[in-house]
């Protein structure tokens, strides 16, 4: 079934009228934890195109990769995602629903809601009619536009790990692991606009800080 999804903002006031309790404190923009990382070099000179490579190989390429890395990094906390610990998609005030293609909007859990993902992107990235991997087999027309839905469902939940999932992370010490990957992530989508920015603006506050090449160390003195 293709599925696709759609955005709702929380509303700041409760049914009853009543404020909410003040915004958690987000435990992951902590600089004790926003300066671990895998690597201390620019990514951007990680998703540059090179010269040599067609734009679509290489939207493919690493497309895929993400993939494979969210996906991986999503089942080191699973076993917390769960329909009791995360009843709706969230993250930040956001909460993420999927509406079928006759607009048919269904509720789901978190586990539920990535499971649609990572299904939907597996089906797409094997697909040898949209990501062929044959020399001289040709993307289609509505490969750029694929492309952009997978990135946008995989930011889903990267924020969603962030959001409800950053403290598991930090207990299995994997989080200059989510940190790269995120930091990787999101620079690579800004550099050919694969993703709305207003869809990522969620976490612009963490981008802002991953997306910055880490200062170098400072010289040991003698």
């Amino acid at each position: 079934m293709d599925i696709c999804c759609r955005i709702q903002w929380k509303s700041k006031t409760k049914p009853n009228g009543k404020k909410p309790p003040a915004e958690e404190k987000k435990q992951y923009l902590e600089p004790e934890f926003t300066k671990v990382r895998v690597v201390d070099f620019d990514l951007k000179e990680l998703v540059v195109l090179p010269r040599e490579i067609d734009l679509n190989e290489w939207l493919a390429s690493n497309t895929t990769t993400f993939f494979n890395l969210i996906n991986l990094q999503y089942s080191t906390i699973s076993e917390f995602c769960t329909g009791d610990t995360c009843q709706a998609m969230t993250a930040c005030n956001t909460i993420y629903y999927w509406y079928d293609e006759k607009g048919k909007k269904t509720k789901c859990t978190a586990p539920q809601y990535v499971d649609f993902v990572m299904s939907l992107c597996q089906k797409l990235v094997t697909d040898e009619e949209i990501f062929p991997t044959k020399y001289g087999k040709e993307f289609p027309n509505s490969f750029e536009s694929l492309v952009k839905k997978i990135c946008r469902y995989l930011f889903h939940v990267l924020a969603h790990l962030y959001w409800a999932h950053f403290k598991e992370t930090v207990a299995l010490d994997l989080q200059g692991h989510l940190n790269t990957l995120y930091a990787h992530f999101i620079v690579f989508v800004r550099e050919f606009n694969l993703v709305d920015a207003k869809e990522t603006c969620i976490m612009d506050d963490l981008s802002e800080i991953l997306c910055t090449p880490a200062p170098p160390p400072a010289p040991v003195p003698r």
